[in-house]
């Protein structure tokens, strides 16, 4: 998949609308349009990276670090900082990951349990 065809690029150049929930110069979140909690955001860079796998290669040490910082940023905007909440990153089919450009999960707002796909 090219970055042209990429749901997520599109969603960030904002070809396609989404409910943001938090936009910086490195990440873009916001809604998840099919949610599997009560409450489940999608962090990802804006740089494309299509999976855990290539993120080594392509997030600097600091980027990364980054990247854990806004996921938390974001739950704590998305009001899960008090009861917790889980965050899943899915690489590669056998994860069930759908759209290949890596992207975390934030799910809570109620008890979790369950499969993760």
């Amino acid at each position: 998949m090219t970055q042209t065809d990429c749901l997520f690029c599109k969603i960030i150049s904002g070809e396609i609308p989404s409910k943001i929930i938090n936009d910086t110069e490195n990440f873009l979140s916001f809604h998840d349009v099919s949610p599997q909690a009560d409450v489940h955001g999608l962090v990802i860079p804006k740089k494309h990276i299509s999976d855990v796998i290539h993120a080594s290669n392509e997030f600097s040490k600091d980027l990364l670090g980054d990247y854990f910082v806004e996921i938390s940023n974001v739950a704590r905007k998305l009001g899960l900082h008090e009861n917790g909440f889980r965050v899943v990153f899915n690489s590669k089919s056998d994860a069930c990951q759908t759209v290949f450009h890596i992207h975390a999960h934030i799910l809570g707002g109620n008890q979790l349990s369950g499969k993760m796909c």
